[in-house]
């Protein structure tokens, strides 16, 4: 839905029991690109916000009950604020290898202690550290 816009339509409905607002509110909710529904039981409008095309759910809701298109307005997304700077990651790695006591068990020491990618230091206030 890449050509559509983020919309809010109003859809008057003439449907008066509840098994067809039920069949009303299923199949609306099935159109890709649907953010959110309400429905006003006493009035019959519908309230439909999303990157859908509502002529063709009108098409579809026409076959469930009578359906016509009140108002359709494009909304605006709320405007992002920029994130304030996060400081910078200090990244640490474990020591591969000693030289004391392992001096005769070379072996040993480089098979045990292998750098490992999981370990990760990140210094988020001045006094603490989480190891990651």
């Amino acid at each position: 839905m890449s050509g559509f816009k983020l919309q809010k339509s109003v859809l008057q409905l003439s449907c008066h029991e509840e098994r067809i607002r039920k069949k009303v509110w299923a199949t609306v909710s099935k159109f890709s690109g649907v953010t959110s529904i309400t429905m006003d039981d006493k009035t019959g409008k519908m309230t439909v916000v999303g990157e859908a095309d509502v002529p063709v759910i009108v098409k579809k809701l026409r076959k469930i009950c009578n359906a016509e298109i009140v108002t359709v307005e494009v909304v605006k997304p709320p405007e992002k604020k920029p994130e304030p700077e996060k400081p910078a990651e200090i990244v640490a790695f474990p020591v591969t290898h000693f030289s004391y006591p392992y001096q005769y068990h070379s072996s040993y020491a480089n098979s045990y202690y292998q750098p490992c990618d999981n370990y990760r230091v990140v210094v988020e206030e001045s006094n603490t550290c989480v190891i990651m």
